[in-house]
């Protein structure tokens, strides 16, 4: 029976067993289970026993196309930046922990399926004995995070960004993010502004910071680089033993763009210890601690590469990036909540605020934050005395 109709008519263990024979999987499979962790694609983990009784895991995924409507540039991206991270790999000395996500190649020389109304499939390695935290609890698990993206980018540096498709346009153009704030604003779809009124000026008090990076980028001032674009700590694979970082994963959102992007993400999902929509705003802050465990992790990895305009705005990053998640979130509210899921009345504004509060906090610590880079940075540059790579 064709794949196709297996998925139309048959049970989801037949459905998840049928795509082991696609990718060519050894040995006879046992089961599956579900993985709830992600909020876009589905996922799946299966068992395969060889001839030998030897027993190994894979991990199957439907890529969201509602999401990612360019499925095959999502692919395109991922094929070139594991391929090209495993030849890294096995050229330059690594921890022996450290583990690389691999695609298995699939019926017809893809790494990937495409089923006619069942969706684009890949197949990953499983990476063994790891977990992930969906909250940086201590400045260790952000530390070694942060140095994991760190050494993701790192070993990207080498890479031509223009290899790589942009598959989300205009991601964090943070310009175009604002404009449209602004005009949602003003035509006020579903008469909500009055209820969001200073968060919508505090924004408008920010515009001078939304186009730096841009502007830089443009100018040639700092580097376009390939970047992975969600780094929450989510997104790396922690050893269950020992917390160290063993893989980063979740590729779909590798595209081009700055290393500030990442890093100023880092800072907005690590430092606060705040849920992303708390209420009580008095619970979202800038945790200095963590703020230095991620500028030291990210450093670690990334001080060969980064050059000192970089360097210069890594606190300011943080900034912009959460100023931006927090406008993302005002425009949904304010168009009546199409983009992100919500769960209750006024979602995405709780949402909007936590982040302004978290903006806010910064702005009052900014020149801290700065002094903590620039002593990092100091300390780096005593142990390497001959200075950065550009």
């Amino acid at each position: 029976m064709p794949l196709s109709s297996v998925f139309h008519t048959a049970s989801l263990r037949d459905q998840i067993a049928a795509l082991g024979d696609e990718f060519a999987i050894e040995g006879n499979f046992l089961r599956h289970d579900v993985i709830n962790s992600g909020h876009i694609n589905m996922t799946f983990r299966a068992e395969y026993a060889s001839h030998n009784g030897k027993v190994s895991r894979y991990i199957f995924q439907r890529i969201n196309d509602a999401v990612f409507t360019r499925p095959r540039d999502v692919m395109h991206n991922v094929e070139k930046v594991t391929r090209h991270i495993l030849w890294k790999m096995r050229r330059v000395i690594r921890p022996h922990e450290f583990q690389t996500l691999n695609l298995y190649a699939a019926r017809g020389g893809r790494n990937y399926l495409e089923l006619p109304g069942a969706g684009y499939w890949r197949c990953y390695n499983c990476i063994e004995h790891t977990h992930t935290y969906d909250v940086a609890e201590t400045p260790q698990q952000a530390y070694e995070a942060a140095q994991a993206f760190g050494a993701f980018q790192e070993l990207l540096c080498d890479m031509n960004p223009a290899d790589i498709h942009e598959t989300i346009p205009y991601f964090h153009h943070t310009r175009r993010r604002f404009d449209r704030l602004m005009e949602v604003a003003r035509q006020n779809p579903k008469g909500r502004l009055e209820s969001c009124a200073r968060e919508l000026e505090f924004v408008r008090a920010h515009e001078s910071c939304v186009d730096v990076i841009l502007d830089l980028l443009a100018q040639g001032e700092i580097p376009t680089r390939i970047v992975h674009n969600d780094t929450k700590i989510n997104n790396v694979m922690l050893d269950e033993d020992t917390d160290l970082a063993v893989c980063v994963i979740d590729l779909d959102t590798v595209m081009p763009g700055s290393a500030l992007y990442d890093f100023g993400d880092m800072v907005r999902t690590m430092t606060s210890p705040a849920a992303e929509d708390e209420e009580d705003l008095s619970k979202t802050f800038l945790r200095m601690p963590m703020f230095e465990a991620v500028t030291r992790g990210y450093l670690r990895s990334a001080r060969g590469f980064i050059t000192p305009k970089e360097a210069d705005l890594l606190a300011f990053s943080g900034l912009l990036i959460t100023l931006e998640t927090g406008i993302r979130f005002l425009t949904d509210y304010l168009e009546g909540d199409v983009y992100f899921k919500t769960e209750r009345e006024g979602h995405n504004l709780a949402r909007a605020r936590t982040q302004l509060k978290l903006v806010a906090d910064m702005d009052a610590r900014m020149e801290e934050m700065q002094a903590c880079v620039r002593q990092i940075m100091h300390e780096h540059e005593q142990e390497c005395p001959e200075g950065y790579e550009a």
